[in-house]
């Protein structure tokens, strides 16, 4: 069985950093690629960044670029999104995913087969 945990939300002040993690079990972390989606209250998912399988390709949103960076260790089976610069509307709740198919590069919820439980970040002001 497949399991996504996410780490590392709290309160946060504007302008601070914050580095969530994903511990990943239950598949063969190597082979799916990794990504990080938000949602805010009364909001639909949001994509926010991914990173290939092998670690070589990475995509952001246009809030993220800049601003956010995702990475993965594979020998802890453990994907990272290293945020700085945050915004009270970088608020939300965010998850992580994982993609088993060969295909990298998609931005929707549905690209995704496997989902954590989410973790809070705010940003107060």
């Amino acid at each position: 069985q497949v399991h996504l945990v996410e780490s590392g939300g709290r309160v946060v002040e504007a302008g601070g950093s914050l580095r969530l993690s994903c511990a990943a079990s239950g598949l063969t972390f190597t082979s799916v690629s990794m990504g990080w989606f938000r949602q805010g209250p009364g909001l639909e998912r949001e994509f926010v960044a991914a990173i290939s399988w092998s670690g070589r390709t990475t995509i952001y949103s246009d809030s993220a670029r800049g601003r956010f960076t995702i990475s993965r260790e594979d020998a802890k089976s453990t994907a990272y999104l290293q945020m700085k610069s945050l915004k009270p509307e970088d608020t939300s709740v965010y998850y992580c995913a994982a993609d088993s198919s060969i295909h990298f590069g998609g931005r929707e919820p549905a690209s995704f087969d496997f989902w954590g439980q989410g973790t809070q970040v705010t940003v107060s002001s």
